[in-house]
C-alpha cells in the first residue's frame, strides 16, 4: 500500500510514520506548509506548523531512509481556517480552528492530492483507532483521545485513513520514538493557536474585525458597562470582564449569551450556562446508526463536555436533548455523537451547533 504520512514534525507523526515503514507500505512523509510566512507561526515546539517543525520532520524521514516533501497548503489554510475563525467570531460564534484544520486541510485538502497522486491512503498521529468495520473510535489512551477532532471527517475521507498509534498510551509512543533515535521523543506538545504566534486572541481578532462598540448586560438586561466588540468574549467565560458592579449576590459572573447583530453580551450566575439541548446542522454521518431517534453521547469540547442524550436526525440537522446539562456550550463548537461501547465508543458523527436551550 501506497501511504502519505502526514508530518507535523511532533512525536506522534514520527512513531506513526516509523510503525508504516515497520508494517512494510511504501511510505513518504509530507510537511504542511500552512502560513505565507512561515516566522508567524509558533516556534519553539509550540506549534505544528513551523520552520522548526518542518526541520524535525525531515530529519525523523532521514533517519526512516523515506522520501520527505513540504507541500503549500498556505491559500487553503488562510480561507479555510483563519478565514472562518475570524467570520465565526464576527457573527458571535466559538470556533475551533484545529477541529476546521482537520476537516479542512489535514484530510480534506491533504487526501484529495494524495489520491490524485496515487496513495492509496493518509497516515497520521491522531489517537484514535479505525476497527476491522471500518468505524472510528476512541483511541485506548483517554488522556489523549482525539476522535472528537475527527468526528468532522466524511466517511469517504475516512475509509482512506490509518491511525497507526490509536492503540498505545502516549508515554510509550515516547518510549518508542526514543529507541528509533528521534530528536522528536521529547519534544513538548503542541498547544494553542498556530497561527497567533503571541497567543493574543483579542489583539488579532481585533486588528481584523475592528471596534465594534456594545452593551454587556445581566440576564435583566440592565447595561453593566460598554464594550468594543463582542468577539472579545466567548460563552463561559469569567475572567477580563471588568465590571465594576458586582452582581447582587457578590458571586462570579459569566458570559451566558453573545448577540453579535446588536453587540450585546449577556452575563449571569453560573447556573445560567446549564444547557439541557442543542440543535446542530451541517451534519456530517460515519456510522449508519446516526439517523432517526437513537439515544447516545454526545461531546461538544475535545476535552471534557460529554453527556448522554437522545438525538433526533432531521435531514441536515440534530436535535439533542442531554440526560444531564452540560455548561459552556457555543454556537460554532462542534457536537460529536458517540454510541458507547466497552471497546471504545464509536464515532457516529458530527454537526455544528448553531443554538441552545
Amino acid at each position: 500500500m501506497r501511504v502519505l504520512v502526514a508530518m507535523s514534525g511532533g512525536v506522534d507523526s514520527s512513531v506513526a510514520a516509523a510503525r508504516m515503514v515497520e508494517a512494510g507500505h511504501d511510505v513518504v512523509g509530507v510537511h504542511l506548509a500552512l502560513s505565507r510566512d512561515p516566522q508567524a507561526v509558533r516556534e519553539s515546539s509550540r506549534g505544528c506548523c513551523s520552520l522548526e517543525d518542518s526541520a524535525d520532520a525531515r530529519r525523523v524521514c532521514d533517519k526512516l531512509g523515506i522520501p520527505f516533501y513540504v507541500w503549500d497548503f498556505s491559500d487553503r489554510f488562510q480561507a479555510d481556517v483563519i478565514d472562518d475563525f475570524v467570520a465565526s467570531y464576527e457573527v458571535g460564534e466559538t470556533p475551533n480552528p484545529c477541529l476546521r484544520c482537520n476537516e479542512k486541510i489535514k484530510f480534506a485538502a491533504l487526501l484529495e492530492r494524495g489520491l490524485a497522486l496515487g496513495f492509496d491512503a493518509v497516515a497520521t498521529g491522531h489517537y484514535a483507532s479505525i476497527d476491522a468495520d471500518g468505524h472510528l473510535r476512541r483511541s485506548t489512551d483517554p488522556d489523549k483521545d482525539q476522535s472528537y477532532v475527527l468526528g468532522v471527517l466524511t466517511r469517504h475521507e475516512l475509509e482512506h485513513c490509518l491511525f497507526p498509534i490509536g492503540d498505545t498510551p502516549k508515554p510509550l509512543i515516547r518510549e518508542e520514538a526514543a529507541r528509533h533515535g528521534f530528536s522528536t521523543a521529547s519534544k513538548p506538545d503542541s498547544y494553542d493557536i498556530c497561527f497567533i504566534p503571541d497567543g493574543n486572541t483579542q489583539a488579532f481578532l481585533g486588528a481584523r474585525i475592528g471596534v465594534r462598540p456594545g452593551l454587556i448586560v445581566d440576564t435583566s438586561g440592565t447595561p453593566l458597562k460598554e464594550h468594543d466588540g463582542a468577539w472579545n468574549y466567548t460563552i463561559g467565560q469569567r475572567k477580563g470582564l471588568d465590571l465594576r458592579n458586582p452582581a447582587d449576590d457578590g458571586r462570579p459572573r459569566y458570559v451566558t449569551d453573545i448577540d453579535a447583530a446588536t453587540g450585546t453580551v449577556t452575563v449571569g450566575p453560573r447556573a445560567a450556562l446549564a444547557v439541557t439541548g442543542i440543535t446542530a446542522d451541517r451534519l456530517k454521518v460515519l456510522h449508519p446508526a446516526m439517523t432517526g431517534s437513537l439515544d447516545a453521547i454526545v461531546q461538544v469540547r475535545a476535552h471534557g463536555g460529554i453527556a448522554a442524550c437522545r438525538a433526533v436526525i432531521d435531514g441536515d440537522t440534530m436535535t439533542l436533548t442531554l440526560d444531564s446539562p452540560l455548561q459552556g456550550v457555543a454556537r460554532g463548537q462542534a457536537a460529536v455523537l458517540y454510541l458507547p461501547d466497552p471497546d471504545g465508543d464509536i464515532v457516529l458523527g458530527s454537526g455544528t451547533i448553531s443554538g441552545t436551550r
